[in-house]
């Protein structure tokens, strides 16, 4: 079958791979049908994430169930089902908690042998470990690409602000409007904030969290902080997302955050960097980190897309070929689109 795999920094190709096997009782072989090209996906295109040669990648994908093992009871061959972007075995000490994301057993898709060795679901057909917990059927009136996004980009925007405990009333200001960032604007909206706050440097970008109910601040061409002061009496936002994942955004969060509030940071941080965490410890800020439960929210996310309280399909700016991966990645890289549907 073909797949996306990785060759070297700034290369993919599509190569002729092994087709998957069940290897498990609770293993199942999806048909891939839509497959996305995710931000997190460019850190192993550019080799910060370590990825063996030949790797098939990717961890966002829709598609139908082709064969599954006895022990799979939550999907059926022949339903269509969108994949969470990692599995969990659903009886350690964190998946017990309900942490499925902080599972001592858990695989990232596509993310070589140091997250899993699972090959990912830039491909024809994938194999889902855990399926139980890993698959969901998708709403027959929901499309590919808008239930494409519960298994990754939508379900961590909806993390970054249930994460935070927002609640109805509240006030919000995510920075940083990718994908992720739009969603978390989305949700904050979905969840009851009053005034959502969205600040970037794209006008389009910017444009688009405006039809989603924010309030569009440039980073650079204004001044946020000021603006979010006057429009809160001078208290600040409840709850501060960044959607980056730097310290510089992370640090303008804090100062964005009211005191006793709360920093919801949702981007892949790496490495050392400086935040004010004395601003932070003065103000009481909570700040809470870390990867997105998204096999948690999965459900909920997928209710309220159906719904209509949620909807992605705007976010979608670009579809192609599985074949054209190879451009998708370099357009992406580029920063020439804003979210890449694949299929195969």
């Amino acid at each position: 079958m073909r797949a996306v795999t990785f060759q070297s920094p700034g290369q993919v190709a599509i190569e002729d791979v092994p087709e998957p096997e069940l290897q498990r009782p609770d293993d199942a072989i999806v048909q891939v049908t839509a497959s996305g090209v995710c931000g997190s996906d460019l850190h192993i295109y550019h080799g910060r994430v370590p990825v063996e040669r030949g790797f098939t990648i990717g961890h966002e994908f829709v598609g139908t169930v082709l064969a599954a093992g006895p022990e799979v009871e939550r999907v059926a061959v022949g339903e269509r089902v969108v994949g969470c972007f990692h599995t969990a075995c659903g009886t350690c000490v964190a998946c017990v908690r309900g942490d499925y994301h902080r599972c001592v057993n858990g695989r990232t898709f596509g993310h070589g042998s140091k997250l899993g060795d699972l090959q990912g679901s830039q491909a024809e057909r994938v194999l889902v470990p855990r399926a139980n917990l890993t698959l969901r059927p998708v709403p027959e009136e929901m499309s590919d690409e808008v239930a494409l996004f519960a298994g990754d980009v939508l379900g961590t925007g909806y993390h970054a602000i249930a994460h935070a405990g927002l609640r109805s009333g509240d006030t919000a200001a995510v920075i940083g409007l990718g994908p992720v960032g739009l969603c978390a604007v989305q949700a904050a909206r979905a969840a009851g904030a009053t005034q959502v706050f969205a600040i970037d440097t794209v006008p389009e970008r910017l444009q688009m969290a405006s039809r989603f109910g924010a309030q569009a601040l440039h980073l650079t061409e204004g001044d946020p902080k000021r603006a979010i002061r006057a429009a809160t009496s001078g208290l600040g936002v409840d709850v501060a997302v960044d959607a980056v994942g730097d310290p510089e955004p992370l640090a303008l969060a804090i100062s964005l955050a009211r005191d006793a509030g709360v920093v919801s940071g949702i981007g892949a941080y790496a490495g050392r960097g400086e935040v004010p965490l004395g601003l932070a410890w003065l103000k009481g800020v909570t700040l809470r980190l870390g990867l997105a439960n998204v096999i948690a929210h999965v459900d909920r996310v997928l209710a309220m897309t159906s719904a209509g309280l949620l909807d992605p399909a705007p976010i979608v700016s670009t579809h192609m070929a599985l074949q054209d991966a190879a451009q998708a990645y370099a357009m992406y890289d580029r920063r020439e689109a804003l979210k890449i549907v694949l299929t195969p």
